[in-house]
């Protein structure tokens, strides 16, 4: 199941600390779809899943943002 998380004009360390809520409600091998505006979570965001043993799937740099496909594992 691919979930939705908005973190538009959130600036770090908010989109990790958002991202971190959202994963514990989810399910393994679910996905979380990130929206974000803070260049930060093109380091953050990947750093964080590899420490946390989850999965960037998927990072899409856009005029208006960044989206970025993570799953969760284990």
């Amino acid at each position: 199941m691919k979930h939705n998380l908005d973190v538009k004009c959130l600036l770090c360390p908010m989109p990790v600390i958002r991202l971190g809520e959202m994963i514990e409600k989810i399910k393994i091998s679910d996905t979380i779809e990130m929206l974000a505006t803070d260049s930060g979570v093109l380091h953050d965001i990947p750093a964080w899943c590899k420490v946390h043993g989850h999965k960037v799937i998927s990072i899409n740099e856009k005029t208006d943002g960044i989206i970025l496909l993570v799953e969760k594992i284990g």
